[in-house]
Parts: C-alpha cells; structure tokens; sequence
C-alpha cells in the first residue's frame, strides 16, 4: 500500500501562486507514474499534470497553458505542483495520485490523497 497526502492548499487572490506537495509513504518503491488532478464543485474530475519517476517526462492539461510546473523529489518521496498567475477557474479540490504509467485518467492510478483545497479569489 501507499499512502498519499497533500498539501499547501489555500485561498488565494487571482493572480498569486502556490505550491502543492504531495507525499508518499509505504511501498512507494512500486510508485512509477504520478500524477494530479483536480474536482470543482459540480464537475468532474480533470487532469492536471503527471510525471513519471525519475521526472524526465512530464505532461498537462489543456488548460493549464504554461501556468503550472510538475515535479519530484525522490528522496524525499514528494511530489510538487507550483501552481503561478492562479484564476478564479482553478478553484477545486487538488488530488495527487500514484501508480504505474503516467496517465492522464484517474482508472491509470491505484492510489489517492485526500485533496487538498484551493480556492482564488477574483
């Protein structure tokens, strides 16, 4: 089992910037591809970004648009999502996810974090 949890949510003005974390415990030697996703109130969940392990390949969401960096730290086990010039669109609830192959569907991973909140403020 691995066991995830985020952080670094909040409630931000638009046009500021954060940083999620997102670490991993347990049998994170199986861990391959992660990646993060994102639910708003009423919507369903969307792709955000995935990386793979030793974080040389990396890819987004449409919507993202150069606005957001995915990265890892193996040593720590931590997973970052640096989130800059935030809209008011991006409010939801930020999952990170881990798994085998990075994908861009949520049925690609086997393990989840509770989310963590972000809401922006216009």
């Amino acid at each position: 089992q691995v066991q995830l949890v985020e952080s670094g949510g909040g409630l931000v003005q638009a046009g500021a910037s954060l940083r999620l974390s997102c670490a991993a415990s347990g049998r994170t030697s199986s861990v391959y591809g992660m990646g993060w996703f994102r639910q708003a109130r009423g919507k369903e969940r969307e792709f955000v970004a995935a990386i793979n392990q030793i974080g040389g390949y990396t890819y987004y969401g449409d919507f993202v648009k150069g606005r957001f960096t995915i990265s890892r730290d193996n040593a720590k086990n931590t997973m970052y999502l640096q989130m800059n010039n935030l809209k008011p669109e991006d409010t939801a609830v930020y999952y990170c996810a881990a798994g085998g192959y990075p994908s861009s569907t949520p049925e690609g991973y086997d393990y989840w974090g509770q989310g963590t909140q972000v809401t922006v403020s216009s």
